[in-house]
C-alpha cells in the first residue's frame, strides 16, 4: 500500500511518502510534483523515511521533477533515505543529481536560504509584497509606428506598411508581420511582441499558429514590418519580482503597483509571468482593404464584433507562462499627444503577451534578460493576445523603463 502526505514543518513542502515507489505510485508522486511546481514551489522535499522499494519508473519521476526545477533555480532535496533505496539512486547514477540529507541538522543546511544581495529591496506596492532592484539609469524613448486610424474601417494598404530595424526596437508591440514582398505577408498581419528584438506574431487567420524571427545581431538587413504599433528602448530602471501569498494579483493592480514604485508618468513594461486565468483578445481578420465589412460598418460594431474580434468572456490558459510587453501611464492627460492614442480608454495601459506551455520558470531579478531568453528559446508559444486588466497572475517578474517625455 501506498501514501503521500504533504507537510510544510520543514519550512518548505516536504512530500512524505510511505510503501513502495513504482510504476502505479510514481502517477501520484507525478501528479503532487505537478502541482506544487503549478503553484509556484521551487525547492520541494521528499521523504523517503518509510520507502521499502523504488523502481526505475520510480526514479524517471524524481528526474524529471529535478530537471524542471533546476531550470526555474530550485530543487528537489532527498531526505531520510534507507540504504536499500539509496543504494537504487547510486547504481543508476541519480545520486549525483540530487542533495541528500540524512537528519534534520543536514536538510535545514541543505534548505538554508541565500542571502540576497544588499541591492535587492523590499517594498509591498498595493498589497503585493515585491522585492527589487533599482538601477541609476537615463529615461528610455518611445517610437510610434503607422496609424491605428486605419483599423476600425479595415482600410489599410500596402502603403500603410511600416518597416522597422530590430536595432531600432528593443520591445514593442502591434499589428505586424515578416516578408520581401507585400502580397506575400498582407495575409499574416496579426497580434505581435517584439521582445528583446526578436519579434513574435499571431496572424489573423482562421487557423493561426505563432510565427516568429529571432533577431541575430549584425543583421542588417532583417525589417519587421507594421500597419501599427509603438516600440521602446530603454534599461530597466526597476526589475521586480512579485508573489501575493494571499490570494492572486490582477494586471490592473499590478500596474498601478508598478506606477506607485516609479515616479515616471509613463512606463515601458516587460512582464513575465505565471498566468491564473487570462482575459484578452485579438484579431480573427486581417484589417486590409480587401477584408472591409461589407455593411461598411467598423470591425467593433456590434454585427461585426463577433466576426472580428476573438474575445473569450471566460478565463483561459490557466498556468501558462506569459511574457507581455507595452507601456503603462499614471495620467493619460498628462501624456503627450502620441502617446494618448496608443492607451485603450478603458484602461491605463496597452500590453501584448505571448502565451507559451505550463513551465516553471526561474525568478531571480540578475538573471531576468538571461531567463526570458531561456524561455523563448525552450517553450513552444502558443498563441499572442492583447491583455485586459482582469487577467490574473500567481508570481512573476517584471522590468520597468521609465519613458522620457
Amino acid at each position: 500500500m501506498f501514501e503521500c502526505d504533504l507537510s510544510d514543518d520543514l519550512g518548505v513542502k516536504c512530500l512524505q511518502l510511505k510503501g513502495r515507489i513504482d510504476s502505479m505510485s510514481a502517477m501520484e508522486i507525478q501528479r503532487q510534483f505537478d502541482d506544487l511546481i503549478l503553484s509556484g514551489e521551487r525547492r520541494l522535499v521528499v521523504d523517503f523515511e518509510e520507502v521499502n522499494y523504488i523502481s526505475s519508473a520510480g526514479l524517471r519521476v524524481f528526474l524529471a521533477a529535478q530537471k524542471q526545477l533546476r531550470k526555474a533555480g530550485g530543487e528537489v532535496v532527498l531526505y531520510r533515505m534507507s540504504a536499500d533505496v539509496r543504494r537504487v539512486f547510486q547504481m543508476s547514477g541519480f545520486e549525483k543529481l540530487f542533495r541528500i540529507a540524512s537528519n534534520e541538522e543536514e536538510i535545514r543546511a541543505a534548505l538554508q536560504t541565500e542571502k540576497q544581495p544588499a541591492e535587492v529591496a523590499s517594498q509591498e506596492i498595493e498589497g503585493i509584497p515585491v522585492q527589487y532592484i533599482e538601477k541609476d539609469v537615463e529615461p528610455g524613448k518611445i517610437m510610434v509606428v503607422g496609424s491605428q486610424e486605419n483599423l476600425a474601417g479595415s482600410s489599410y494598404t500596402e502603403k500603410d506598411v511600416v518597416a522597422v530595424k530590430p536595432d531600432d526596437m528593443r520591445y514593442g508591440t502591434g499589428l505586424a508581420a515578416i516578408g520581401d514582398q507585400y502580397d506575400d505577408y498582407k495575409n499574416c498581419f496579426g497580434e505581435s511582441v517584439v521582445i528583446n528584438r526578436h519579434l513574435f506574431f499571431y496572424p489573423a487567420v482562421k487557423r493561426p499558429a505563432v510565427d516568429f524571427m529571432i533577431y541575430t545581431q549584425g543583421d542588417m538587413t532583417l525589417r519587421y514590418k507594421f500597419l501599427h504599433g509603438f516600440g521602446f528602448n530603454g534599461n530597466f530602471k526597476f526589475i521586480l519580482s512579485f508573489e501575493n501569498p494571499e490570494g492572486l494579483t490582477d494586471l490592473a493592480r499590478l500596474v498601478k503597483g508598478f506606477h506607485s514604485l516609479s515616479e515616471a508618468n509613463i512606463l515601458g513594461i516587460v512582464l513575465m509571468a505565471e498566468s491564473k486565468g487570462l482575459l484578452g483578445m485579438n484579431l480573427k481578420r486581417i484589417p486590409i482593404v480587401e477584408n472591409k465589412p461589407e455593411n461598411n460598418r467598423d470591425i467593433f460594431a456590434s454585427e461585426n464584433f463577433s466576426e472580428w474580434i476573438n474575445f473569450p468572456v471566460e478565463p483561459t490558459d490557466v498556468n501558462n507562462v506569459i511574457i507581455g510587453t507595452g507601456i503603462a501611464v499614471k495620467d493619460r492627460d498628462a501624456a503627450g499627444g502620441a502617446v494618448q492614442p496608443l492607451i485603450p480608454k478603458e484602461q491605463n495601459f496597452h500590453i501584448h503577451a505571448c502565451v507559451f506551455g505550463k513551465e516553471p520558470f526561474k525568478k531571480s531579478l540578475q538573471e531576468f534578460d538571461a531567463e526570458i531568453e531561456r524561455v523563448l528559446a525552450e517553450l513552444e508559444v502558443h498563441k499572442i493576445q492583447h491583455l485586459l486588466g482582469q487577467t490574473r497572475f500567481s508570481t512573476g517578474i517584471a522590468g520597468l523603463i521609465e519613458i522620457g517625455e
